[in-house]
């Protein structure tokens, strides 16, 4: 009887260590997605910028000649 409980116990250690390698994978998993959105926003934000700059003054000169 001992015996048994001495193995559900490791199981139950060893299943406590996978979620916490999980945990770990799930954390790199987000800096690395964040990371990809910061350089996103690095590389294209002046374009996007430029876009939204000329779409506004577009707007505002239709909007005006009407």
């Amino acid at each position: 009887m001992i015996q048994y409980l001495t193995i559900l116990l490791e199981a139950k250690k060893s299943k406590m260590d996978e979620r916490g390698a999980s945990a770990v994978e799930y954390g790199l998993l987000v800096a690395g997605i964040a990371a990809i959105i910061v350089i996103a926003v690095f590389a294209f934000g002046g374009l996007v910028s430029g876009i939204f700059n000329d779409t506004s003054k577009a707007i505002s000169n239709k909007g005006g000649t009407n």
